[in-house]
C-alpha cells in the first residue's frame, strides 16, 4: 500500500473449487494465438474482480488455503485483519492475527500493514510492515503460527528495517522461497523502490553472511511510486508484480499492478517491451476500468483451478470503499493476463 507522498513461490498450502470453472475450461481449450489476443490493450479490457460476498473491505490482502480447504485472508487494518472462506466467494470476518500488539511495534506506529501469509515447513508464517503514513521509518516484523488462525500468532520480532535517512522504505514485504531452497525478501514503497534481502529459512531472517539488499524496481523520473512487489516462478521465469502509482485515495486513487520478468530472482527485470524496471518499466496486469478504481496491493496464489491474483480496488459505485478482487491469471503466452 502506498505509504507516502515521498520526495523521497507461491508460498502455501494450494487448493480448492472454483467458481469459473467453466470460463476456465473455455480459455485453456482456446488456441494459443487466440490467447494471445486477450492481453490487454485498454483500460476497458481488463477483467471484472470475480464475484465476493460478506465481509470484502480490505486492503492489502493476502491469501493461503488451509489443509482442510478453508481459505484464510489477512489485511491491512489495526491488528491485520482476519477474513476466510470456504468457497473463496463467501466471506467472514474474525478477530485480528495479534490479540495483543507486540510492544516493539509502538517504536513505528501503532497499526500494522501489508501482511503476506506463506506455509513453509509445517508453519505459517506472516510477513508484515508497521509505520506511519508518509514516513520511511519502518520495520518488517515477522509471526508465526502452527494454524495461522487469529490469536494463535506468535510474533518473532523485526526482521529489516528503515530510517528517515534511508533511501528506501521497509514496508510491503513478500517471502519468496525458490526451487533451491534459498528464500528472498522483496520489500518497498516510493523513494529508490523495490528491494530484495536474502534471508536465513532456520530463523526467517537477514542471512548474516549475505547482506546485500539488491534493487529490483525504481522510478528515477518522474513520480516514484513503485510498492508491494511480490514474486512467483514460472516456466524458467522469475515474475515481479508491483503496484505502480496512487493508493488510498478512494475514487481519485490511480494504482495498477504491472509485472516484469526475469532469468535470475534478483533480476533485471524487464517488461514485455524490454524495458527495465529500474527505469519505469512495468506491464500491465490491471488498471482501473468502470467502476473498479486503483486495484493493487497485489499478493499471488497457487489454487487448484490455477494461480489467482488478490488485491483490492476502490468501487465507484460505493463512495471508493476498499473491496476485495479476485481473478485467475493465464500464462500461456508467457505473460500473466488476469480474467
Amino acid at each position: 500500500m502506498n505509504r507516502t507522498s515521498s520526495t523521497g513461490s507461491v508460498s502455501g498450502v494450494p487448493g480448492r473449487k472454483s467458481r469459473r470453472t467453466a470460463r476456465r475450461t473455455t480459455l485453456l481449450a482456446l488456441p494459443a494465438a487466440v490467447l494471445l489476443a486477450l492481453v490487454p490493450t485498454t483500460a476497458s479490457a481488463y477483467p471484472n474482480p470475480g464475484t465476493v460476498t460478506g465481509s470484502t473491505v480490505v486492503h492489502d490482502p493476502t491469501m493461503i488455503r488451509s489443509s482442510s480447504g478453508r481459505y484464510l485472508l489477512y489485511a491491512t487494518g489495526g491488528g491485520l485483519g482476519y477474513r476466510t472462506s470456504t468457497d473463496r466467494i463467501a466471506f467472514g470476518a474474525g478477530a485480528d492475527a495479534f490479540g495483543t500488539k507486540p510492544g516493539w511495534w509502538s517504536s513505528y506506529a501503532t497499526e500494522a500493514w501489508a501482511p503476506d501469509i506463506s506455509y513453509q515447513g509445517g508453519t505459517y508464517l506472516m510477513y508484515y510492515a508497521v509505520s506511519t503514513f508518509g514516513s520511511n521509518r519502518s520495520a518488517i516484523g515477522l509471526a508465526a503460527s502452527a494454524t495461522g488462525l487469529p490469536g494463535s500468532w506468535t510474533d518473532r520480532g523485526t526482521v529489516y528495517t528503515s530510517t528517515t535517512s534511508s533511501d528506501y522504505n521497509a514496508i510491503d514485504p513478500n517471502l519468496f522461497v525458490d526451487g533451491d531452497g534459498k528464500w528472498w525478501l522483496s520489500f518497498g514503497s516510493w523513494w529508490t523502490g523495490l528491494k530484495m534481502i536474502r534471508l536465513d529459512p532456520s530463523t526467517g531472517k537477514q542471512l548474516s553472511s549475505d547482506t546485500t539488499r539488491h534493487s529490483i524496481a525504481s522510478r528515477p523520473t518522474g513520480t516514484k511510486a513503485v510498492e508491494a512487489p511480490y514474486i512467483v516462478k514460472r516456466g524458467g521465469y522469475y515474475y515481479l508484480f508491483a503496484s505502480y502509482d496512487t493508493c488510498c485515495a478512494g475514487t481519485a486513487s490511480t494504482y495498477k499492478v504491472k509485472v516484469g520478468r526475469a532469468t535470475s530472482v534478483t533480476g533485471p527485470y524487464h517488461d514485455r517491451n524490454g524495458v527495465s524496471l529500474m527505469n519505469n518499466g512495468g506491464t500491465p496486469v490491471l488498471e482501473s476500468h468502470g467502476r473498479y478504481i486503483g486495484p493493487g496491493g497485489q499478493s499471488i496464489m497457487a489454487d487448484v483451478d490455477g494461480d489467482l491474483i488478490v488485491y483490492h480496488y476502490y468501487d465507484g459505485q460505493d463512495n471508493g470503499t476498499p473491496k476485495l478482487g479476485i481473478n485467475l491469471l493465464n500464462w500461456t503466452s508467457g505473460w500473466p493476463v488476469a480474467y
